[in-house]
């Protein structure tokens, strides 16, 4: 918004003003505006390392809560910001609330959705950040036509109202039984097991939970415990997907739909078709994703998507390479809808593939003992390089210009290829049994699931090697040495 960026950014309001600078690629390259941006991410990547505490020795619930308190003081400082000092402090309160959420509410969903939904159910998350990113749109469009210079302190002032409901909704909630009976609550535990299971019949599930506790309370350091050999699997693929998914493309094509649809002639209404066309595309893919995902199955859905995201990507780029260039709006109508229509095809492939998918298989893969480390690990690695993408893109785009879609194109091939040979499927698994069935069959993983290794004896199924060697009561005299 133009009253926006004349209080904070009069450098690049100045530019927006200047006809001869306003280049398609490069108006708004301007490291002050990308620190702004980006301080979000470096915010909540900090963030997350206290709430992997907080998941673990409070709880999924009251981290939550935390990141809702988090959000709701944001708000306060962005809305009423009379410099850009408080402005940036409110934008790193919201940082850290997206540290605290992203750390909170997967681990949350996977461990109280039956395992039968848990995919559908995860991706919920993703939807619902889908849909607050077109209400964000529409309330942009929306306050960006007030007149008196004041339509952004609403715009940044109405993010109170999720907060609000984010904030409420943890009071609300009940902690899942997996926390609760890491935490030492079992009979609490087994109360919300048998409450949000609907059926007496869940000795044997809490069983497991509880044996699964009893291993996890074992490792001391699991920061320390996730880099050992046997744990390295899990954590490549969460650091590969939150990697790749930033990696993806998502940004250049969001950033640059605007420019498409002015181009298309909707002139002053473009951000309102761009945000609402993308907008609804992206909502539609991750709804695909629900009702999917635990059908065909997470690598299913991630190779289709590489496939139309790569083409997707390759053709926007060799079509904006001949027809726009940094000053020229030459692109023809028919052009123009094409590439409306690649992109529309690629938000729906992220928006039912490495949208949601990223944050949903890194939630089920981690044993107990080191999942709210590998959380922290995931939602870090995630905010790091969105961090990187945020900070550098706009002057990547400048730079790079039509060849930045053909470089993240580049990008979705690679992955498509990780995907393909080493990301094994977890389609129906339940969590607690993922080595088992999942790590120790795979062609490649497998060689990292030896038991015993770095001195800690690896528990299957309730029985640790000592009972598999005929020691009664879990002893063995040589694990005393």
């Amino acid at each position: 918004m133009p009253d926006f960026l004349e209080i904070f950014f009069p450098v690049v309001y100045n530019r927006t003003q200047e006809p001869g600078i306003n280049a398609n690629y490069c108006k708004y390259d301007n490291q002050g505006l990308q620190l702004f941006t980006s301080s979000l991410y470096l915010a909540g990547l900090t963030a997350t390392f206290f709430a992997s505490y907080t998941t673990r020795k409070l709880g999924r619930r009251l981290t939550m809560l935390i990141a809702g308190i988090f959000f709701i003081i944001g708000v306060v400082l962005n809305a009423a910001a009379q410099n850009l000092a408080m402005l940036i402090m409110g934008r790193i309160l919201l940082g850290c609330g997206v540290g605290f959420a992203n750390q909170g509410v997967p681990l949350f969903l996977s461990e109280i959705a039956p395992t039968k939904i848990r995919g559908g159910l995860n991706i919920l998350f993703q939807l619902n950040v889908t849909i607050g990113i077109l209400f964000a749109e529409l309330v942009n469009y929306g306050t960006a036509k007030i007149e008196g210079g004041w339509g952004w302190r609403l715009s940044l002032g109405l993010a109170g109202i999720p907060a609000s409901l984010l904030t409420l909704g943890a009071l609300l909630v009940v902690d899942t039984p997996n926390s609760l009976i890491e935490r030492g609550h079992l009979e609490e535990g087994k109360a919300v097991l048998r409450r949000i299971r609907g059926t007496d019949k869940i000795e044997a599930e809490f069983l497991e939970l509880v044996e699964a506790s009893r291993v996890a309370k074992q490792v001391k350091h699991p920061f320390r415990n996730i880099i050992q050999r046997r744990n390295r699997p899990q954590l490549v693929i969460a650091v590969a997907l939150q990697m790749f998914q930033q990696f993806t493309g998502i940004n250049a094509i969001m950033f640059y739909a605007p420019v498409l649809f002015d181009t298309l002639g909707f002139g002053n209404d473009a951000a309102l078709y761009s945000a609402v066309i993308t907008g609804a595309v992206i909502v539609f893919g991750s709804i695909v994703s629900i009702y999917s995902v635990d059908k065909v199955g997470r690598r299913v859905l991630l190779l289709e998507a590489g496939v139309q995201m790569f083409f997707s990507q390759l053709v926007i780029g060799i079509i904006l390479g001949i027809k726009v260039k940094d000053h020229s709006e030459s692109l023809s109508k028919g052009f123009a809808i094409l590439v409306v229509i690649l992109v529309c095809t690629f938000v729906s492939s992220f928006g039912w593939s490495w949208g949601p998918l990223g944050w949903l298989i890194p939630s089920e893969t981690f044993p107990l003992e080191t999942r709210s480390a590998g959380q922290s690990v995931t939602v870090c690695v995630n905010l790091l390089f969105t961090f990187i993408i945020a900070q550098s893109f706009l002057s990547m785009l400048c730079h790079l210009k039509y060849g930045i879609f053909l470089f993240f194109s580049g990008w979705v091939l690679i992955m498509s290829i990780f995907t393909l040979f080493l990301l094994p499927e977890t389609k129906n698994v339940p969590i607690e049994e993922m080595t088992e069935r999942v790590w120790k069959k795979h062609w490649f993983w497998k060689r990292f699931m030896g038991d015993g290794e770095d001195g800690v004896v690896t528990f299957t199924n309730g029985t640790d090697d000592s009972e598999k060697k005929g020691y009664s009561n879990g002893f063995d005299p040589a694990s005393q040495l």
